[in-house]
């Protein structure tokens, strides 16, 4: 064999041998696609997590409403959380002790209080993301090499996007001419597909690569025991501030509703979505929820006796690198509009699946085209070698 067609021999292996990381990337776009509306297909096979209206004009209870109906229901359960999810056909999500130590999270309509269901640990969501973010690989000591691995994909997705478009001149006008031809051919219809996508999927491909390296930062930086977070530690109350009854009942906390009052007195426009009970006497009570900035959540720590507000975690608190960091993963998500900026994602997500998979069908294509042609001129080689040379008939001048 020459040292042409070696070095022919050896291109064609590597092309194969990529193979396997196309289809990595590949089922890594399509579980992150499922993994947008993840919640929305548990949502649909599921009626428990369903908030159905009993009436078109029916409200929504109040926080003190649904911990009163709580109680009412199941009263030896202690309620450790209330979650409203952004999606209003939600139900919502509390989080609940029982006697016996179990703790589950239920789901309770939040027009009536009934408790619907119990969410279970590990669902579709759970399942999707997992596999989505780092291939179920357990998280043992810091963050898992699967979330090394998934992460790591952002560096050279952010590179194929630059020079995608170094190579593709003009690319702009795909934006104004679309080209997408479908009687030339597979090979001329999945290349046009491929740039046509790309073009208009720009700017969700430059939002999924930088996020994903930032994850890839974001573990290489905890392993390491390095902190960017200027949040602060809130220490638990002191016993002189937690009042004492005479009769040795537990001490009168401030309504729910309440709370949620204070908290958006102390942080304007706040859609107090969440809410974190004390969970002894010394604990502070949590609310939070997303203001005008959507990307970020801002909450009140409270003294739930007197309502004083302990502390506060505002977007002014951030700084200028916490506001770019804590930013990424709903940016990564979708995870931060409702239900139209999900579908948007998986839109897009979609799209990136399919051009993933018609650069996985060119490449095949031109690798076994390559390769069936190597074989033949390797064959027709062979078989010149293998040919006996010409007689040749003694000339009159030898005799």
């Amino acid at each position: 064999m020459s040292k042409k067609s070696r070095s022919k021999l050896w291109f064609l292996v590597h092309s194969w041998l990529a193979l396997p990381i196309w289809f990595f990337v590949l089922i890594v776009c399509v579980t992150g696609t499922l993994a947008v509306v993840s919640q929305e297909i548990v949502w649909l096979a599921n009626p428990q997590m369903r908030a159905s209206q009993p009436s078109d004009d029916a409200p929504r209870l109040s926080y003190d409403q649904i911990l009163a109906a709580l109680k009412k229901a199941e009263p030896q359960t202690v309620v450790q959380s209330i979650n409203r999810p952004d999606e209003s056909h939600f139900a919502l999500d509390v989080d609940v002790s029982y006697p016996d130590g179990r703790v589950q999270t239920v789901y309770v309509n939040p027009y009536t209080g009934a408790i619907q269901g119990t969410a279970p640990d590990f669902n579709f969501k759970a399942f999707t993301r997992a596999l989505h973010g780092w291939w179920l690989v357990p998280f043992t000591n810091g963050f898992s090499w699967g979330w090394y691995l998934v992460s790591f994909l952002g560096l050279p997705m952010l590179a194929s996007l630059v020079t995608g478009l170094v190579v593709y001149k003009r690319f702009w006008k795909g934006f104004l001419r679309p080209t997408l031809r479908f009687n030339h051919g597979a090979r001329i219809f999945w290349g046009d597909f491929h740039r046509l996508s790309g073009i208009w999927s720009i700017w969700f491909i430059a939002v999924i690569s930088i996020t994903g390296t930032w994850f890839l930062i974001q573990a290489l930086l905890s392993d390491n025991q390095i902190s960017i977070s200027s949040e602060p530690i809130i220490p638990a109350m002191a016993r002189e501030a937690v009042p004492m009854s005479g009769d040795g009942t537990p001490p009168r906390r401030i309504s729910l509703d309440r709370a949620v009052e204070i908290a958006r007195e102390k942080i304007p426009g706040l859609e107090a979505s969440f809410v974190s009970l004390p969970g002894n006497a010394y604990a502070h009570l949590d609310i939070g929820g997303r203001g005008w900035y959507p990307l970020m959540f801002q909450s009140a720590t409270l003294n739930p006796y007197s309502g004083d507000v302990a502390a506060t975690r505002l977007l002014s608190d951030r700084t200028s690198l916490e506001f770019v960091t804590e930013s990424m993963r709903p940016l990564h998500t979708g995870d931060f509009g409702g239900l139209w900026i999900k579908l948007i994602w998986f839109f897009f997500g979609l799209l990136l699946s399919m051009m993933v998979l018609s650069g996985l069908l060119i490449w095949t294509k031109r690798t076994a085209l390559a390769t069936a042609n190597a074989l033949k001129r390797e064959h027709k080689q062979q078989r010149v070698k293998a040919q006996p040379a010409p007689r040749r008939e003694p000339s009159e001048a030898s005799l």
